[in-house]
């Protein structure tokens, strides 16, 4: 496979919903084949969002990590940028070595490293045409703005939940250019690889990952999540933890302003992070690349030399 980012040695890219156990194994593989890990979470670039974002603490990194703490919550970033940001990262890493782990669930995030993505024009920091549709879709409201789009392009907006409002934007933004946000999304299924890559997945039965999914909310809220969403709000960061995605910050948010009570936030927090994984594992198992292991149970001394095989098998091929 002819790739445009020359690596010595393939990216180990660990892929899955939330609460699978990615991190774990992408650190354990590092350790094993002198790695570093570069996060590839779109919450987890945030400064300070630490504990609701499942960022792993610098007390328990073994590794060095990359793809933490880039900016400030609500800080214009996009999936553009951390294209060449993690593609910096992995020839750095090669450079020196060592080997590049690619860790995370934000299926664009992984897919914009490794794939010969091509973003909008202006996909950056000060896009003037995104501003302007991100104020009609705030003069509008989420349902009337993804309205518009079903008005245009019936096709793109099929594929888009009313409340995603940054990619009603994104299909706006590609309808401009003369492309369907739809048929942009078709193409990713045969989408020429820019960086050689091994892929691994963590499948877990739905069940388990749901509970283990509120034990880790319960968690989140024990090792002082609202005290963690309180110092942002002080920090003046509101609109970037009451952002749609930012799940698991909105809602405390809506317990400390008196819209719900904290139980009801909680609950909420678990709900939502549900869907989430779902739609993860939907992304996820579009992609005919990866290797599947399961992780129902997630120990290293059955779960590392599963991933070492797969790795082994694929640069063999």
């Amino acid at each position: 496979m002819a790739c445009s980012v020359p690596l010595s040695r393939p990216v180990i890219c660990v892929v899955g919903p939330t609460a699978s156990g990615k991190t774990a194994l992408a650190q354990w593989i590092a350790e094993e084949l002198s790695g570093e890990v570069v996060s590839a979470d779109s919450m987890q670039i945030y400064r300070g969002m630490d504990i609701g974002t499942g960022k792993i603490p610098v007390s328990d990194r073994s590794v060095p990590y990359w793809g933490l703490d880039l900016c400030d919550p609500g800080e214009p970033y996009a999936a553009a940028l951390f294209q060449d940001y993690a593609r910096a990262c992995f020839v750095d890493i090669d450079k020196r070595g060592k080997r590049a782990v690619l860790c995370g669930g934000t299926g664009l995030y992984v897919r914009a490293a490794v794939d010969d993505y091509q973003f909008p024009k202006g996909d950056q920091v000060g896009n003037v045409v995104r501003e302007r549709y991100e104020a009609l879709a705030a003069d509008l409201g989420n349902e009337a703005f993804w309205e518009r789009l079903r008005a245009v392009d019936p096709a793109s907006a099929a594929l888009i939940h009313p409340n995603n409002v940054r990619r009603v934007v994104r299909a706006f933004e590609l309808l401009e250019e003369g492309k369907s946000y739809a048929c942009v999304h078709e193409g990713l299924k045969d989408m020429a690889q820019a960086v050689p890559a091994v892929f691994l997945g963590l499948s877990v039965d739905p069940a388990v990952l749901n509970r283990r999914i509120d034990e880790r909310v319960d968690g989140m809220v024990a090792d002082g999540l609202v005290e963690e969403v309180e110092a942002l709000l002080q920090a003046g960061f509101r609109d970037g933890v009451t952002a749609p995605q930012a799940i698991g910050y909105k809602e405390i948010v809506a317990a400390l302003e008196g819209a719900c009570t904290l139980e009801e936030a909680i609950a909420q927090i678990k709900v939502s992070t549900h869907r989430y994984a779902k739609r993860q594992r939907t992304w996820f198992r579009k992609d005919a690349r990866i290797c599947w292991l399961p992780a129902d149970t997630v120990e290293r001394d059955a779960l590392l030399p599963e991933a070492l095989r797969a790795i082994e098998a694929h640069e063999r091929s």
